[in-house]
């Protein structure tokens, strides 16, 4: 019985607060705003305080013009979590507001006053919430009643929701924390934070909040000169600057951050003050690198239209062409000389599954055409035709259709690619039962003249290569192996003629494979390969067998000078890892 008799009583005592907040002027009509009040509902708050805080809402919503073009009151409530009593959208009529203030229930938890800042920032004060767009200019206030100690981190959340626009009251009760209030409010701090010594002295806030929102904007209604920002405080105002600025000495304009100033920027060259923090600089002819402070000589050769038809040499501010071994620089500095006659059959085999994809496609048509490049394309010297693959085989043409090297590059880039999967023991398949066949153009056995078939992959067949790999190899085709990107080395290896290492070449990416050139040349030019010099006459004669058998001999001498120093610099590197050790 004694506990219902308190209610009343109670509510006895609150009703001055009340009538006294309610007629203490006329309501505040300083234009639109958007209000959100952010009340602590934690179990530290005694059933009697939070009654009081209550009345205190209702009172002060009695002395605000409330309305969908005026002031736009949302509440919500927090202690362990975030509870939106009613959103900015929700009311436009004072009545409904107040009865969804008196229905609240108390959370009656802890006190996580940076989530509800959060919370406030990211949702009360959104858009969808309620609250005008940003470039309407509508000031948002929130005004955040605590009784103790938060239970989480303030100042960060509350710093970036301040630099979101919204202006902060920190109104701290009895046990309240003052280094947090003063954290969470926004500047000056003596205008906006405020401690009472119990709930029922909250009425005091009251009085001078509503005396603040009725304060003249001088900042909307004075010629303020600030450059920047103006910001209005009761009676008065003061300027600010956007991020990356300072404020002059005359208060009004401001200047942009030297940030290269401070001496602590590290770049080798030079230091530029841009927005956001300092910008290291190369000087002219070097390019800064990817730690963003330190500086290399440009490599003009990835800098300019060079022209090279091989290769591009980067020496300091300049360049030079250079040719592969066997092939002559010409007098424009630029073009190389052709390999010597000699007669090879030359198919070459393009992967054009989806995986390469479009621009890459092109490039290897590029790529074809500098090796189209090396050779002396001719009806009786090296005939070329070309094969693309991907689900299904196509032959763009075969090795009888062109007599020059012109021709030959003109189909290439009218090649049109064909994506799908890759397929490549089918294409295979294909190159040994159709590409080297007299009917496409292949020269008759008899006749000795070399046959060379040219793998181009970018990943995993899809189907088995084994069997038409070895197939190749039986019918005398030397075969060649050249992988991209996420060719796997096995297929290369099981595709290419032996010995492995000097006929797979790998490039890690298109735009870096006119490396493999090199490596290629000695199949491609017939000098260094096996057709050099081969003139057509029978292979039964007597001088033939002999000049093929020194042919033969000096190929293997020279493919094992190759090995033995490849396997004298595997030694000298091996030594060298052990030293480090």
């Amino acid at each position: 019985m004694r506990g219902l008799l308190r209610w009343p009583l109670l509510l006895l005592l609150l009703q001055p607060w009340e009538t006294q907040l309610q007629l203490a002027g006329p309501r505040c009509s300083s234009g639109p705003l958007d209000l959100v009040f952010v009340i602590d509902s934690s179990r530290s708050v005694r059933p009697f305080e939070f009654e009081t805080m209550r009345q205190f809402l209702v009172g002060l919503l009695r002395s605000l013009d409330v309305g969908p073009n005026a002031t736009r009151v949302g509440v919500i409530q927090y202690s362990s979590q975030v509870q939106s009593v009613f959103p900015l959208r929700a009311f436009s009529r004072r009545e409904d507001m107040e009865r969804a203030i008196r229905a609240v229930v108390p959370l009656a938890q802890g006190t996580m006053t940076g989530l509800a800042i959060q919370y406030a920032m990211n949702v009360a004060f959104s858009v969808a919430e309620g609250a005008r767009p940003p470039e309407a200019h509508v000031p948002r206030v929130a005004v955040i009643v605590t009784d103790g100690r938060p239970q989480d981190r303030v100042a960060e959340v509350a710093a970036q929701a301040r630099a979101r626009g919204i202006e902060i009251y920190a109104v701290g009760v009895q046990r309240a924390d003052v280094g947090s209030l003063r954290a969470m409010a926004s500047p000056p701090l003596n205008e906006h934070v405020f401690l009472v010594e119990s709930f029922d002295l909250i009425q005091e806030f009251g009085r001078q909040f509503q005396g603040r929102l009725c304060t003249l904007d001088l900042c909307t209604e004075g010629d303020h000169g600030c450059e920047h920002q103006c910001v209005s405080m009761p009676g008065s105002y003061f300027c600010r600057c956007q991020a990356g600025f300072v404020l002059q000495q005359e208060q009004r304009s401001c200047r942009a951050i030297d940030h290269c100033s401070f001496g602590n920027h590290s770049c080798q060259h030079d230091c530029v003050s841009i927005y956001g923090g300092p910008q290291c600089r190369c000087r002219e002819g070097y390019d800064l690198l990817p730690d963003g402070r330190s500086c290399q000589a440009r490599d003009l050769c990835n800098g300019v239209d060079h022209g090279c038809e091989f290769q591009c040499v980067s020496e300091g501010f300049s360049y030079r062409c250079v040719c592969p071994e066997g092939r002559q620089l010409q007098a424009d500095g630029k073009s190389c000389s052709r390999c010597r006659e000699g007669h090879v059959d030359l198919v070459l085999l393009v992967d054009g599954s989806k995986s390469v994809r479009p621009q890459n496609f092109e490039l290897v048509k590029r790529f074809v055409n500098q090796i189209v490049d090396f050779l002396d394309v001719s009806p009786e010297g090296t005939r070329v035709g070309l094969v693309q693959f991907s689900s299904r085989v196509r032959t763009e043409f075969p090795l009888g259709r062109y007599g020059t090297a012109a021709e030959v590059k003109q189909a290439v880039l009218a090649v049109e690619y064909m994506e799908r999967g890759t397929m490549t023991g089918l294409a295979l398949r294909h190159m040994v039962e159709h590409s080297f066949s007299e009917a496409q153009g292949a020269r008759p056995r008899a006749l000795n003249v070399p046959r060379v078939g040219l793998v181009f992959t970018d990943g995993r067949s899809q189907d088995n290569i084994s069997v038409w790999a070895a197939r190749a190899k039986e019918e005398g085709i030397v075969m060649y192996a050249v992988g991209v990107g996420k060719a796997v080395e096995e297929e290369l290896r099981e595709i290419a003629s032996e010995p492995a290492e000097l006929h797979v070449s790998y490039s890690p990416d298109f735009s870096t494979m006119t490396h493999l050139l090199e490596n290629l040349k000695g199949s491609i030019c017939p000098e260094e390969g096996i057709g050099a010099g081969t003139e057509l006459r029978s292979p039964c004669e007597c001088e033939s067998l002999v000049e093929f058998q020194g042919r033969t001999l000096g190929a293997l001498e020279s493919l094992s000078q190759k090995l033995a120093q490849l396997t004298a610099r595997l030694e000298d590197l091996e030594n060298q890892l052990a030293t480090q050790k």
